[in-house]
């Protein structure tokens, strides 16, 4: 039996002070929270496709693959924290990832190397929307700061999409 984790408010212990009213914090952390899910759902797809390529291109996209899951990786302490900075708590545990992830897992023996660019891409193309509301829930609840972060994230987000669009081009069946 699964219980949902509440991240809103905080415990007195954890209850940072803040400007922001109750609701437009509990907004933030609601659209805040669930990036950090899929953010760490697309690092351990990330990492996995960068521990299982395969193929002619291994060199490449194992090194790509890294440096993404790295980018990644840095994303959710800052996306963490940000949630902490405006009164809410944030993932607690795989089971709290599990609940609020939208990027599904893949425990796929063997993924060709084509598929795991395509996954890859269209889970970056999921995120970045994902960010976009999420900013736009920012900037409707006075949170410039997680807007601005966010925007950042998003740039990053894109700028992965972007090479991994580019991958696929004119490249039918990569192996």
């Amino acid at each position: 039996m699964r219980t949902e984790v509440k991240s809103y408010p905080a415990p007195n212990k954890l209850a940072t002070a803040t400007d922001l009213s109750p609701q437009e914090g509990r907004a933030v952390t609601e659209a805040v929270n669930p990036l950090v899910a899929d953010a760490f759902a697309l690092y351990v797809k990330t990492k996995s496709f960068h521990w299982h390529l395969y193929g002619s291109h291994f060199r490449d996209y194992h090194l790509m693959f890294d440096e993404q899951a790295e980018a990644i990786f840095e994303s959710i302490d800052v996306l963490a924290e940000r949630v902490r900075k405006v009164g809410g708590t944030t993932i607690r545990s795989i089971s709290h990832i599990a609940q609020l992830q939208t990027i599904e897992d893949d425990n796929s023996s063997a993924v060709p190397a084509g598929e795991m660019i395509l996954i890859l891409m269209e889970h970056n193309g999921r995120m970045a929307k994902n960010i976009r509301d999420a900013i736009s829930v920012c900037d409707k609840n006075r949170d410039s700061a997680t807007s601005n972060q966010l925007q950042d994230i998003l740039d990053k987000t894109e700028r992965r999409k972007w090479f991994l669009y580019e991958i696929m081009q004119g490249s039918k069946n990569i192996e």
